[in-house]
């Protein structure tokens, strides 16, 4: 079974976050954080994606349970896209 990887914060040569990565009390800007949300949630829909085709040939192929285990994984990277894109969400909601 394929593990789901999200891509990891980028920091400075230096090992720390960059200036504009943080506002006045060091925490990462609602801006940044939204736009990573939308990183891993593209990512997450992307895989998902993978994960259908390969679904669709191995019926076609009649290895179905081939298919099923696809199945299971896009699936799991719709979840996952879908929490990515609630996050953002709340980031909207409480802007207002």
């Amino acid at each position: 079974m394929e593990t789901a990887v999200v891509p990891i914060k980028k920091k400075e040569s230096n090992g720390s976050l960059s200036k504009k990565q943080k506002n006045s009390n060091g925490s990462l800007s609602q801006k940044h954080k939204g736009v990573k949300n939308h990183e891993r949630a593209a990512h997450h829909h992307e895989k998902a994606a993978k994960h259908h085709h390969e679904a669709a040939r191995h019926h076609q192929e009649g290895n179905h349970k081939k298919a099923s285990e696809s199945t299971v994984k896009a699936l799991g990277h719709h979840y996952l896209a879908s929490e990515a894109a609630r996050e953002d969400v709340k980031y909207h909601v409480l802007k207002k």
